[in-house]
């Protein structure tokens, strides 16, 4: 018995009289209809659309090779998940599982990571916003709290005095790693001194002890030499403190930013064919530490706060079509039910898209819109696809990172997100929001309460 083929309709197409797309006219495509062996159909009938779907086998995939690159070239490596690239609960505590620490920026991040069960010795408080609470409950904890700004390091400092506690901090660096913008908003600047007074004013005191040295110097980090600058400055810096006190760097801490495979608006190349692999980090990073001048008696620690590169393709977002239209100039256009309020990372990347069914064969450059009533909300600007139709799926791939911190209650309520385990078992991980959600929050005054129309 023979199929019936879908039927396409003839199509009459305007000649362009600009250049063919870089990859020639044609550009072919796979449908996805599966995920992890479960189809997409499936999990949208079962769960909704749009929808976020989370794989823990990819989870863990990742963690493990990143923790093989760094540990293979250096004796100490600790990983610390990064909470605000996606702080769902299930998310970080398959980090934590597989041996990961928590690295938190807020005093919210913070109480998230007590609450999954981390010990208070095994989180790194990060961020400019620690309030004297924050810092209070970090000291009591016996966490790690890495100092942002002279106003911290003061404020801990009359805390360490009142309460007679010793809080172990080490000290933010931003420095010239060769990559331009320099982030030098966050810690102590390395080439002007701030960073060597800020160690200064530490030892000198001795109401603080000193344990580590940590930066990030970006995001979305194309280039693992900086990464290397960067771990040479802070080698050296570790190295005055022992030449000058006689006092040894536990650890240093090479933050995060490291890339997935994303692809950033305006690269010529796909992310998946030109970014570094965690390997090239790892080497970087690495070797500057090992060919450094800092020789301890046991080599400091190495802290990685990675997050982006370890879950980014860990996820997909799963979407229906709402409908097709044309814009005055004949542009094809198709509209979609997630829109930049769940998936803000279409700012930044052209994220790959794929049909979930099959499809006929002719393709057109399409501009896709979400469904918010704002004219900023365009997942992609243009992107080459074949025909799709109201009610067809869509999978949109690497969205782990960031989309479900960074997501807004913004016309519509934020969807389900679920987690796929590596037996294929489907868990719920945090439910749709409500109108009730949002109305808990609310209060109408006695006089507002009542009108008339």
């Amino acid at each position: 018995m023979t199929t019936k083929k879908r039927y396409e309709r003839p199509i009459i197409k305007r000649l362009e009289s600009n250049m063919p797309n870089k990859f020639g006219s044609r550009t072919e495509f796979q449908p996805v209809t599966q995920l992890e062996d479960i189809a997409v159909k499936e999990l949208i009938d079962a769960y909704g659309s749009p929808l976020f779907v989370i794989s823990e086998k990819k989870i863990r995939k990742n963690f493990r090779a990143a923790k093989q690159a760094f540990e293979t070239r250096y004796p100490k490596v600790q990983f610390a998940w990064s909470y605000k690239t996606n702080y769902l609960n299930a998310v970080c505590n398959v980090f934590h599982q597989e041996g990961s620490w928590a690295e938190v920026v807020s005093g919210f991040e913070y109480d998230k990571a007590l609450r999954n069960g981390v010990d208070g010795s095994k989180i790194i408080f990060n961020g400019p916003d620690k309030s004297e609470a924050d810092l209070k409950k970090a000291i009591t904890n016996n966490s790690l709290i890495h100092i942002d700004h002279l106003d911290e390091l003061y404020a801990l400092q009359e805390i360490a005095k009142s309460t007679k506690q010793r809080p172990k901090v080490a000290i933010r660096v931003n420095m010239d790693t060769g990559v331009y913008p320099m982030w030098d908003r966050f810690g102590f600047n390395f080439e002007n001194g701030q960073a060597w007074d800020a160690l200064n004013k530490i030892m000198f005191t001795g109401t603080l002890e000193l344990v580590g040295l940590h930066t990030h110097i970006g995001t979305f980090m194309l280039s693992p030499n900086a990464y290397a600058v960067a771990a040479s400055k802070l080698a050296v810096l570790a190295q005055k403190v022992q030449q000058k006190y006689g006092h040894e760097i536990r650890y240093i801490d090479l933050g995060g930013g490291f890339a997935s495979r994303n692809t950033l608006k305006g690269s010529y190349l796909p992310g998946i064919d030109t970014n570094p692999a965690i390997d090239d980090y790892a080497e970087a990073i690495t070797s500057a530490l090992i060919n450094s001048e800092y020789r301890p008696k046991t080599p400091p620690m190495l802290i990685l706060e990675t997050g982006r590169a370890l879950i980014d393709d860990a996820a997909w977002l799963l979407g229906t079509v709402i409908a097709n239209k044309r814009l005055s100039d004949g542009k094809r256009t198709t509209i979609v039910d997630f829109g930049v309020n769940i998936l803000f990372t279409s700012f930044w990347y052209d994220h790959r898209v794929s049909p979930a069914q099959p499809f006929t064969s002719y393709t057109e450059d399409t501009v896709m819109y979400g469904p918010l009533c704002m004219n900023i909300d365009v997942i992609r600007e243009n992107i080459s696809l074949p025909l799709l139709h109201k009610g067809d799926h869509l999978v949109v791939h690497t969205v782990g990172a960031y989309n479900m911190t960074q997501w807004m209650q913004f016309i519509t309520l934020r969807p389900k997100v679920v987690m796929i385990s590596p037996e294929g078992k489907i868990s719920v991980i945090r439910n749709n929001e409500k109108l009730e959600n949002l109305l808990d929050l609310e209060q109408v005054p006695p006089h507002l309460a009542n009108f008339e129309l």
